[in-house]
């Protein structure tokens, strides 16, 4: 497997153990498509991809199993997960329960600052569509950081670590879905303008309302990669 540039889509400077920056490594580039959907994982190609050792590499394979963007198959090794209407749905319905709750909690509990997050989260977008037009797609440079940076901004004030965390990883484990829909958008003041109708409801303090928007917003992705009526 020859190595591919990797995206801003996750940030491996945080990791601080081999078999932490492996799973990193890997899990950037599964999500960023550059490790197709069934592409068989061979501990010798990923060790010569990454430079990192086979025992780290295991472990970090291992982690990325446990996240459901790779499937062990026995004793012939690893390969991606598959991509199909029934995993997004799962994701759905688990992001769906963990941000409920988290934006409730966040309504709650979030001061100002919290509020200047999701307006300065918002803004960034903003600024970088505007410079960007259309290429603003899921996949391209800074857009991505921006983008989940939106959607954490909203849930920040729960006050959870572990309904953040839930969030971060499903977040991720949708974004190759995610990068398929995000096709259907031919206009960044339309993107812009679905995302500040969000967030004004957010701020807007009304949790119901609020939460059905969000729910709403999760689902679309669904609705739009695997349509009603038609099969994988």
């Amino acid at each position: 497997m020859a190595g591919q540039p990797l995206s801003n889509t996750i940030d491996v400077s945080g990791s601080d153990t081999l078999s932490e920056r492996a799973a990193t490594l890997l899990q950037h580039d599964i999500i960023a498509g550059n490790l197709a959907p069934g592409t068989r994982l061979g501990i010798v190609d990923l060790v010569q991809r990454y430079e990192i050792g086979a025992t780290p590499m295991r472990e970090g394979l291992s982690r990325l199993i446990s996240r459901g963007l790779i499937i062990g198959i026995g004793q012939r090794g690893f390969r991606v997960a598959d991509i199909s209407r029934e995993d997004l749905a799962d994701i759905t319905r688990m992001r769906s329960v963990v941000e409920m709750e988290a934006l409730r909690l966040a309504i709650e509990h979030g001061d100002d600052a919290w509020e200047a997050g999701i307006l300065g989260a918002l803004h960034q977008m903003r600024r970088h569509i505007d410079r960007t037009g259309d290429e603003f797609r899921e996949g391209a440079p800074d857009f991505d950081k921006l983008h989940k940076g939106f959607h954490t901004a909203l849930l920040a004030a729960c006050n959870s670590k572990r309904l953040l965390s839930a969030h971060s990883e499903l977040y991720d484990q949708a974004y190759r879905y995610r990068r398929v829909m995000m096709r259907g958008f031919d206009s960044g003041s339309r993107f812009v303008a679905a995302h500040q109708l969000l967030a004004d409801r957010v701020l807007a303090r009304e949790t119901g309302p609020a939460q059905a928007m969000l729910t709403s917003h999760l689902h679309s992705t669904l609705a739009f990669v695997y349509p009603p009526g038609q099969g994988d």
